[in-house]
């Protein structure tokens, strides 16, 4: 048989079947689509998470030992020294006054920019500024507990204090109870310094748990603590996201490979007579199986081009509307979509094949 030949019917088969030829290279654009698209945003997905976690606030807490005394000046800067330029900590002191109205109430002591920063998921209607130095930023109880919002007026040990309200916070815990005002105007109304320091460390539990560390080996008595339920429901998060993407990845490809193989089987039956003509002209057995092969093989690759467009658009997409960052195209998943598509085409071929190898050209020419 020709080399002729063998191009002539695999040209016939892809071109003048192109009903079943088009749809086993849609199920394999789609098998490459979707295995772009998540292979794209897997490899983004850690930094994607850990920015979207970095949004609900701080991760590690430290502690002064003696609340009274606060915490040591070079606190801040030992810290900085061992978390990473991307950390971000906000100080806090903590004390106990007594409004207008004779009502208790907490007021933190705080940078108003860092707090910011750290917790941006706070709802704040308007903030204050960090130059300000009058000002309170009120929870949305502790409002109900002054006469007048927008001139705070507050008590602690006989030393009054007269603040302008700027602004109403929200967030559905203990900050809605409390006045929050600069740390400096708090140190010097109060006499006591910040004892409580939050800080958001970039990355995964592996890295939350290794910063750790270094903070109790840079603060020696103080107490270092995670804030566990974000750490570990970070984790969980991550670790099923990933579980989630292998297990739709394993689900295409698996419906992909029915997909296939249904196509290719029904491609060998209609084509019985041009293969047992093959046969009849001194086709060997292995020709014709490599020729029905290398079909399934031209599809796939077909695919994979097609499917890399898709996917590589389909992970940008997603990526703007749930991240709001951009999953660019990475060339380095190339290789593990060709690689998935070629083993869907080969393991669907498998079963045609071997139909090939039960052909009898002298009945099947003769018709029956």
């Amino acid at each position: 048989m020709s080399g002729l030949s063998m191009s002539s019917i695999l040209r016939r088969s892809l071109i003048h079947r192109r009903t079943r030829s088009f749809s086993a290279l849609i199920a394999l654009t789609v098998s490459a689509a979707v295995a772009t698209a998540l292979l794209t945003l897997y490899a983004d997905l850690d930094s994607k998470l850990h920015r979207e976690f970095r949004s609900f606030g701080a991760n590690v807490v430290v502690t002064a030992p003696d609340q009274a005394h606060g915490l040591p000046p070079d606190t801040l800067k030992k810290i900085g020294l061992v978390t990473s330029p991307d950390a971000r900590i906000a100080e806090f002191g903590y004390a106990v006054a007594t409004t207008d109205r004779g009502t208790p109430v907490v007021v933190a002591g705080t940078d108003f920019g860092a707090i910011r920063e750290l917790n941006s998921w706070w709802q704040v209607d308007t903030w204050p500024s960090s130059t300000q130095t009058d000002v309170a930023l009120l929870g949305q109880r502790a409002a109900q507990f002054v006469t007048n919002e927008h001139s705070v007026q507050l008590d602690f040990a006989g030393h009054p204090l007269t603040l302008r309200g700027v602004g109403k916070l929200r967030t559905g815990g203990d900050e809605d109870s409390r006045i929050y005002l600069p740390l400096a105007a708090f140190s010097a109304w109060t006499g006591t310094q910040a004892s409580v320091i939050e800080i958001q460390i970039p990355g995964g539990a592996s890295e939350v748990e290794a910063s750790i560390t270094r903070l109790r080996e840079a603060l020696p008595g103080m107490k270092v603590e995670p804030v566990r339920q974000l750490v570990e429901g970070e984790s969980r998060i991550v670790d099923k996201t990933h579980a989630l993407m292998y297990g739709a990845v394993l689900l295409i490809a698996l419906t992909v490979a029915v997909s296939v193989l249904a196509t290719l089987s029904a491609s060998v039956l209609e084509r019985r007579r041009d293969f047992a003509l093959m046969k009849a002209l001194g086709g060997t057995q292995s020709s014709l199986m490599a020729m029905f092969l290398f079909e399934a093989l031209i599809l796939a690759l077909g695919g994979v081009v097609a499917g890399y467009v898709l996917g590589s658009a389909a992970a940008w997409t997603i990526g703007k509307i749930n991240f709001h960052t951009a999953s660019w195209p990475r060339i380095g998943v190339l290789p593990l979509v060709l690689l998935l598509n070629l083993v869907i085409a080969t393991l669907a071929a498998l079963l045609p094949v071997r139909v090939l190898r039960s052909l009898e050209p002298a009945a099947l020419l003769k018709g029956e």
